[in-house]
């Protein structure tokens, strides 16, 4: 294991805490899915609109599966094809994904990032899911290295994980609804669709 404070890590999640961590994109800010005191911390970190829901990200995709219904076979198809990796897939959830996560929402994002340390940090955590959004204030750009996470969450974030060399690429996930077996773009980001 790289993570070297795995203990305290799992400890901040367990006790409705936010973390802030290195993924194969930008700087993400975390927390279980179910506590939903973290989440609410997310939004006043962030000065996020309350209409604006956070996704929820995990190391495996089948930890995922049983927060959203049966995903369309074209969502299927772009899992096989880009996960882990830089693309969020937005589908319908299911009843275990809290609506203070989906601002409401019918819908949730899905992502496993290809990062080792967050990999490890989703090993450590219980659930192996967290509820995440980027490290940064919104409206601001995302934090694209140890030292603008740093800059951006210190003081705010109960720990900012180092990334240990693994560093992110420093551009944002691809963003895509899969509905009905249609696909709508939302944004396009490091991967071309």
């Amino acid at each position: 294991m790289i993570i070297q404070n795995s203990e305290e890590i799992k400890n901040i999640l367990d006790n409705d805490g936010v973390i802030a961590y290195v993924t194969d994109t930008v700087w993400g800010l975390g927390c279980l899915p179910n506590s939903e005191k973290a989440v609410k911390k997310i939004y006043e970190i962030k000065k996020r609109e309350a209409q604006k829901p956070l996704i929820l990200m995990s190391n495996e995709v089948y930890n995922l599966l049983e927060y959203v219904k049966p995903i369309p076979k074209i969502g299927c198809q772009l899992i096989k094809k880009h996960f882990p990796g830089a693309l969020t897939i937005v589908t319908e959830k299911s009843d275990k994904t809290p609506d203070y996560i989906t601002s409401n929402m019918p819908t949730v994002g899905i992502r496993v990032p290809d990062n080792q340390v967050f990999k490890e940090i989703c090993e450590i955590a219980t659930g192996h899911v967290l509820a995440t959004t980027s490290a940064n204030l919104s409206h601001q750009p995302s934090a694209k290295t140890y030292e603008q996470a740093l800059e951006n969450m210190s003081g705010l974030a109960d720990i900012i994980v180092p990334d240990y060399e693994h560093k992110c690429k420093g551009l944002e996930s691809t963003v895509v609804g899969v509905l009905n077996n249609e696909l709508k773009i939302f944004r396009q980001g490091a991967i071309e669709l």
